[in-house]
């Protein structure tokens, strides 16, 4: 509780510094607006070889089970010249393997908490049952051990896997304890896109951090910011000015913003086109080209990139428009340009992978029978309907096998963004009008505009437990800690809300 007052407070001392300028003088918040935009555009040495973060490796036991060692720990990482960085990581000082599985498999997971305080592991846009979903019912304490195991069964995507204690997962996530998830089917491996992990299919899981003198990350906002931390140095897959040496003509890059709290706004530094191909929860059915791709916290995207021989470009976060409302924009990174990694094409590069015309089918809940509204206004830095989150409070039960839509509104001048756990669902309009195309696959994280609203349906199918709830939440993480939060079960034929079980008794051992 102290933790999440604290952060409450320092979001708050963020719009408490504004009037404070404001009465110091035009010139002195001319002075702190000026300096608070950051530009990096051509000024990053790119001097290091992007890390490819390691495949998980499994083995498969009696029951045809593949078996995940995952233990969570303390280390050092060499960011930067001199002093290593303490950090926190998955089988490693410094993030995780990547988990790729298929559709089908039976996963179990042999997860130990080496650290000295207690965690989770969240496996975040998975469909899964609400025990098995490493929320914060799902604590692994100081010394523990966890064995959650479920069927992988939804498309072909892109996830992650990161902690959520309650109050505390914007330490845990900047720590480094985050890693990403590929799920892949028949239907995707057969399509022809680069599928080859480290060469023409790249994870990259891209964070801004925040350092001082002796190379240790710190927590922390802008001065007048209201979002949490909002780093000036941006890593991708843990390595500072990273380059990727580029061997084919066409390159998938899958991206996580697995920042706390800056929303990135990708594209090229010769604004080269690219297609994107997949949003959270899988392929679209056909591909979208653009420029430009916003991505808020928690959201993932696969975009496919031409390259030509001998080409040398960079992929660059720029300047939002409308995250947040006048000079909100600001002070929470909004304006920023920022390099994030540069591509190096070889002289001479193979071409035998394609972006087909078709590639999925298009969510399809538009015309479903709907069971139930319900509308949910995001404000402040704590609140959902005006409420905190409780975990002893189940704030609504959903019927397992129906069709819900929420509407989903930032009441706010600067940014939020909203997850549901277990679910994919559809973006069916923004304001009564047609999501942008980077809105129109399968989602489990949106970034919400402020004073719009996003009307969102999803279907609740298979697990149900009247007890143990799923979440649903800003992902922008110091809001999530602050109280931004709720939760909902899901119910079977005549099951009725039930009883919240404590933190000890909810830990799920497979």
């Amino acid at each position: 509780m102290k933790r999440r007052k604290a952060l409450k407070w320092t979001l708050i001392g963020g719009g408490i510094g504004i009037g404070t300028i404001a009465l110091g003088g035009a010139g002195a918040f001319a002075w702190v607006y000026s300096a608070s935009r950051i530009d990096t555009f051509g000024k990053i040495d790119f001097d290091k070889p992007l890390v490819v973060p390691p495949l998980a490796e499994s083995v498969t036991d009696s029951s045809g089970s593949r078996v995940f060692d995952l233990e969570i720990r303390a280390g050092a990482t060499q960011f930067k010249d001199g002093k290593a960085t303490d950090t926190w990581g998955v089988n490693g000082d410094y993030l995780g393997p990547t988990i790729r599985v298929e559709r089908g498999d039976e996963v179990a997971f042999a997860v130990r908490n080496s650290l000295d305080v207690a965690t989770s592991i969240h496996w975040h846009g998975m469909h899964l049952p609400a025990v098995m979903d490493g929320g914060p019912h799902q604590m692994v304490e100081a010394g523990g051990d966890w064995a959650p195991q479920w069927m992988i069964d939804q498309p072909a995507s892109t996830l992650w896997y990161h902690p959520h204690p309650h109050g505390e997962t914007a330490e845990h996530v900047y720590r480094g304890l985050a890693g990403m998830i590929i799920i892949d089917d028949e239907e995707s491996q057969a399509l022809g896109l680069p599928q080859t992990y480290g060469v023409d299919d790249l994870p990259m899981v891209v964070q801004d951090k925040k350092f001082v003198g002796n190379n240790q990350m710190v927590e922390g906002g802008r001065f007048m910011g209201t979002q949490g931390t909002i780093g000036d140095e941006v890593m991708v897959n843990g390595t500072l000015g990273p380059y990727f040496d580029v061997t084919t003509r066409l390159v998938r890059l899958r991206l996580l913003n697995g920042s706390n709290a800056r929303i990135y706004n990708f594209g090229f530094s010769d604004d080269r086109p690219f297609q994107l191909v997949a949003t959270d929860g899988g392929l679209l059915p056909e591909a979208w080209e653009t420029r430009r791709l916003p991505l808020s916290p928690g959201e993932r995207a696969e975009i496919v990139v031409a390259f030509e021989p001998g080409d040398t470009v960079d992929l660059r976060s720029y300047p939002l428009e409308d995250a947040h409302q006048g000079p909100f924009n600001r002070f929470n990174g909004g304006d920023d340009k920022l390099d994030v990694c540069r591509f190096r094409a070889a002289d001479s590069l193979s071409d035998d992978t394609e972006v087909p015309a078709v590639m999925s089918t298009a969510p399809d809940l538009a015309d479903a029978e709907v069971a139930e509204e319900r509308r949910f206004a995001l404000s402040g830095f704590n609140q959902i309907n005006g409420e905190s989150m409780d975990m002893q409070r189940i704030d609504f039960g959903v019927r397992e096998g129906t069709v819900e839509v929420w509407e989903v509104s930032n009441s706010d001048v600067y940014a939020h963004n909203f997850h549901v756990h277990d679910v994919q669902y559809q973006v069916l309009d923004v304001n009564g009008e047609e999501p942008e195309p980077h809105m129109r696959g399968w989602k489990d994280t949106i970034q919400l505009i402020p004073k719009r609203h996003y009307r969102i349906a999803m279907r609740f199918s298979e697990y149900t437990d009247p007890n143990v709830p799923y979440m649903y939440h800003c992902h922008i993480l110091a809001h999530e800690d602050a109280g931004m939060m709720g939760q909902f079960v899901v119910l079977g034929e005549g099951e009725e809300i039930g009883q919240v079980p404590t933190v000890d008794s909810a830990h799920a051992h497979g």
